[in-house]
């Protein structure tokens, strides 16, 4: 499994992203994928190959935070990754907590969550769309 690798410090909303802001429960970096833990009422690292809850990301964290600290991510629209990218390729959530990797890289048994596609070798267009299906 090869994961983008993301420079937390690059990591941006583009134009017209929409934000959500909560607290933390794990430690997070700039750039992870998380989904909302309703019995903390937290978001956390989300991994395709986990739990249910796990694999419903609900969006890109835009700074780090610790465990009860305030944590914004982007749930739609367009964020500067921090990483490189190709144009036109789709991402998916990793297999790896927090993790973004291309199509090529989802392994048989992974749930199959398309993040966004990328529209630059920097951008990533977040639009989240889960398959509920292992591949």
């Amino acid at each position: 499994m090869t994961d983008i690798s993301i420079t937390a410090a690059n990591v941006l909303a583009g134009s017209g992203a929409s934000i959500r802001r909560g607290t933390a429960g794990a430690t997070i970096t700039a750039g992870q994928v998380l989904y909302y833990d309703g019995a903390t009422a937290k978001y956390k690292l989300a991994d395709c190959d986990g739990a249910t809850a796990l694999r419903t990301p609900v969006g890109i964290a835009l700074n780090g935070a610790s465990d009860g600290q305030p944590i914004s991510l982007v749930d739609r629209g367009p964020v500067t990754i921090g990483g490189t990218l190709t144009a036109g390729v789709a991402y998916y959530l990793s297999p790896t907590a927090g993790g973004i990797c291309p199509v090529a890289d989802v392994l048989s048994g992974d749930y199959s969550v398309i993040l966004g596609i990328a529209t630059s070798a920097s951008v990533l267009n977040v639009n989240i769309q889960e398959s509920g299906v292992a591949l």
